[in-house]
């Protein structure tokens, strides 16, 4: 497992350069959400990935013991549910809701009353030596166009696993061809205005 690197060599701060971009080794999805989150301050982050790791989330759980982390929302693919049921105990303590659908998505939102940040990367929640591309933007456009599309995804094409209770899936979609549950809006999107 290769060491990050230093992300103060690698971007700029949020508040100085409003659209950047990386290509390349070493920059981590855990470590460039601490980064943003030291600029921001608390705030809600939603998370999209392929797939999760036990690295990523316990160092997730670490950020919400830090009060770095308001409200967590997890979205992953379900073809990688047999590794993600695997991991529910750690995602217990991580995240407040945990989707399942149809997902090759690499994206983390972060939101609170003075940020709206978004990333777009090509690299999964895992730690590894390989060249990755990583955009960064505060443009609040931007924040709410994937925020409203990861919504539409999740209530239309996705499960949710019920990881307070350990009762697995709770929330049926419309991706098996069936109307969206009653339940399906009880979750709420951070950031998104009406």
């Amino acid at each position: 497992m290769p060491k990050g690197k230093d992300i103060k060599e690698l971007l700029k701060p949020l508040a100085e350069k409003p659209i950047q971009a990386y290509f390349g080794q070493g920059l981590h999805t855990l470590g460039l959400l601490h980064w943003i989150l030291a600029q921001t301050g608390r705030a809600s982050v939603f998370v999209s990935s392929y797939s999760t790791s036990e690295p990523f989330l316990n160092g997730f759980y670490l950020l919400r013991q830090k009060e770095l982390v308001e409200k967590g929302m997890l979205l992953l693919d379900e073809r990688a549910a047999r590794k993600t049921v695997q991991l529910e105990h750690l995602m217990t303590g991580a995240f407040d809701n945990v989707f399942l659908g149809q997902n090759h998505s690499k994206v983390l939102l972060v939101h609170n009353h003075q940020w709206k940040v978004s990333v777009v990367t090509s690299q999964n929640q895992t730690y590894g030596n390989r060249a990755e591309s990583t955009i960064v933007t505060t443009d609040g456009d931007v924040y709410e166009q994937l925020l409203k599309q990861m919504e539409y995804s999740i209530v239309e094409r996705s499960v949710e696993i019920d990881i307070a209770h350990g009762t697995g899936i709770i929330t049926e979609s419309g991706a098996a061809g069936a109307p969206a549950a009653d339940t399906a809006r009880d979750w709420e999107p951070f950031g998104l205005e009406s």
